[in-house]
């Protein structure tokens, strides 16, 4: 990562350094993108917040190559019960040991800092990506040709400025860029204050257990998460006639803690009143401006699904913005990226409010709705990823809009580190294929049954013969025949389709 204090030109700024903000320039480094990410801040903030990621954001660190790196920092979550005030359980969303078909595992709980540090730490790997910490932006300036980004330096006072092709507010709930793209919120209706508590256990206390509880109390709904080494976290309901600050003071922390610890069982690392909310930005993007995160999304945390959904915003912008700056694709190409995530998003948010009127008993017949109900037995959850909304996906074509699978390939090497962050053509036999050199010249990686057997009988089993998985990884179009494959292969490769001179 080197030096451009002295550069003023770059192709992408990032607002904010955090976890979705430094996995976006990784996947921009990774695509050869100038990028810059100013950061407010002098260092990694100390304290935990997220503690909790899925498969599909483990795989964009495999992109980004920093899973192996991450992996010594993170435990496997068994998943979460909802007991009601009496400690029967209500519902039972356990997680698998197993591989998902993403090639990871369903549920991971980690420390953020120690996340944040790797995702840093991993921008040192691409020349053309530069970190300014401790400047504070405060104006952003944009015309046909670009945006100019004036911030201040706080190390010295003074005030500077860039020019960018594009502008991303990765930079949280109180979002600066997105005050200058204009855009209101749509409020989804779910404002409620906890106390968040996280505590270092002094001592082994294996009856606390590894799985998420939610304690479905009407009298005062809590949560207790089991996260790395000794960290646990509870976060308990703020009733409305509580004040915030006496709430969060020692005395009251520890009386609420103790059903389950005492002082000499732990002590308190941070204990803060959060009000969480369930909103979505009406705009994401305003010519050169976007937002991508808590800047554009803020989500009740009752399915650990908040830093998710911003790691995702990061996978499907980075390659559209590399394709638009370095690959000649017209602008509006962006403006798939909000008409995709956007519902994929609301639909994670609108699940996690209904889970909330579980934990506080308000809607507690709504929430278990969601799951499967047994014959006496708890009601199952099984959280289905949402399908992405109208963009470039086929929609009318089988699994467009879904997830694709990693392969484990004939090497046992993974699809995935084959191929890289590039579109991908999963078909049965190269044969099938009528200009393979259209495909490579258009950075299309192709992966044959003769590269992985799984592939075959994936293809089969969907009725299709090729499906083609964008960067992100989910699946832009099937072909069911050979004409279909044609037009899939001329959407993304125009030239497969030249008739040569002879």
């Amino acid at each position: 990562m080197q030096d451009q204090s002295t550069a003023d030109d770059f192709d992408v700024v990032i607002v904010g350094r955090g976890p979705v903000g430094a996995t976006l320039a990784n996947l921009l480094g990774l695509c050869g993108v100038r990028t810059l990410v100013l950061e407010r801040e002098a260092r990694t903030y100390h304290l935990p917040r997220a503690v909790h990621f899925d498969d599909e954001c483990m795989r964009v660190f495999q992109t980004i190559g920093l899973a192996d790196a991450i992996l010594p920092h993170v435990i496997l979550s068994p998943g979460m019960l909802f007991l009601d005030a009496n400690g029967k359980m209500l519902l039972d969303w356990s997680r698998p040991r197993t591989l998902t078909p993403m090639g990871w595992h369903l549920s991971y709980r980690f420390h953020q800092p120690d996340l944040e540090d790797v995702l840093i730490g991993g921008l040192a790997r691409w020349p053309h990506v530069s970190l300014r910490n401790r400047c504070d932006v405060f104006a952003l300036d944009q015309d046909e040709t670009g945006v100019r980004v004036r911030y201040e330096d706080l190390s010295n006072g003074r005030l500077c400025e860039v020019c960018a092709g594009y502008v991303i507010g990765c930079d949280g709930a109180r979002s600066l860029v997105r005050r200058f793209i204009g855009s209101g919120m749509d409020d989804l209706g779910f404002h409620e204050r906890w106390l968040v508590i996280d505590a270092l256990l002094k001592r082994p206390r294996d009856d606390l257990g590894d799985y998420s509880l939610q304690h479905c109390d009407p009298a005062r709904p809590a949560t207790y998460v089991r996260g790395t080494g000794t960290r646990r976290r509870w976060e308990i309901t703020v009733l409305p006639d509580e004040d915030s600050n006496d709430v969060a003071q020692p005395a009251k922390v520890w009386e609420l803690l103790s059903r389950w610890i005492t002082p000499e069982d732990a002590e308190i690392e941070r204990a803060s009143v959060y009000m969480f909310h369930s909103v979505i930005a009406q705009r994401w993007r305003n010519g050169r401006l976007l937002l991508a995160g808590d800047s554009a999304h803020q989500t009740p945390p009752f399915l650990g699904q908040g830093m998710c959904a911003g790691i995702r915003d990061a996978a499907n912008l980075a390659w559209k913005l590399a394709s638009v700056i370095e690959g000649g694709a017209a602008p509006d190409l962006l403006d798939t990226y909000q008409s995709e995530r956007l519902p994929h998003v609301r639909e994670f948010i609108e699940l996690a409010i209904r889970l909330g009127g579980v934990i506080n008993t308000k809607a507690i017949d709504a929430g278990l709705a969601a799951g499967e109900a047994r014959e006496n037995a708890p009601v199952k959850l099984e959280v289905k990823k949402p399908l992405l909304g109208p963009g470039l996906v086929s929609a009318d074509l089988p699994l467009a809009g879904h997830l694709a699978p990693q392969f484990t390939l004939c090497d046992d090497s993974r699809s995935d580190d084959r191929t890289g962050y590039s579109h991908v053509l999963l078909v049965e036999t190269a044969a099938a294929l009528s200009s393979p050199l259209a495909l490579s010249q258009a950075g299309i990686k192709v992966l044959t049954r003769d590269d992985a057997e799984a592939i075959g009988g994936w293809l089969r089993e969907h009725g299709i013969i090729a499906a083609l998985v964008r960067p992100d990884r989910y699946v832009r179009g099937t072909a069911r025949n050979q004409s279909e494959l044609d037009r899939l292969v001329a959407a993304v490769a125009p030239s497969a389709h030249v008739p040569s001179a002879a």
